[in-house]
């Protein structure tokens, strides 16, 4: 199960309670370049329309510039592929918690491109500090056990 792109900042920018598995809805050119790793998921959401997922905000370059439809956008929302009680699900979560579908990762599964997605609850400030804290003090311990 090769992972193709990730989105760095989620972790940090969001407090992860339970990831998903998304199918998506892609052209065949779409599909070659996030093989490439010619995405990018920094700054993308889910947004949830009258019963249907779209990823907004993720870019994917095209993989061969000559090769591309000439109406091609890179920054289209793409439809994801989700069960209905998955969705009847996050209606509820979205609006009563107020959380988040953020994207994590695009990867395969069986041959086919999944899009990992969490629900996610925002950090607040002083849990980024934390957080950055926690990697700076690993990040130590590790050279300390490592020069011994």
């Amino acid at each position: 199960m090769p992972t193709f792109v990730q989105n760095k900042k989620a972790r940090f920018n969001f407090e992860i309670l339970e990831e998903f598995e998304a199918g998506i809805v892609l052209s065949g050119h779409e599909v070659k370049a996030i093989r490439a790793g010619k995405a990018k998921l920094d700054g993308s959401f889910v947004k949830l329309y009258g019963g249907d997922a779209m990823l907004v905000g993720a870019s994917i370059t095209a993989f061969q510039p000559a090769n591309t439809p000439k109406t091609y956008d890179p920054e289209r929302a793409r439809q994801l592929l989700f069960k209905k009680k998955e969705l009847a699900r996050f209606e509820r979560e979205l609006h009563a918690s107020r959380l988040t579908l953020v994207p994590i990762s695009w990867y395969s599964a069986n041959g086919k491109i999944k899009l990992r997605v969490a629900l996610a609850r925002g950090k607040k400030k002083e849990d980024k500090r934390e957080s950055l804290k926690a990697r700076d003090t690993k990040r130590d311990i590790d050279r300390t056990l490592k020069a011994q």
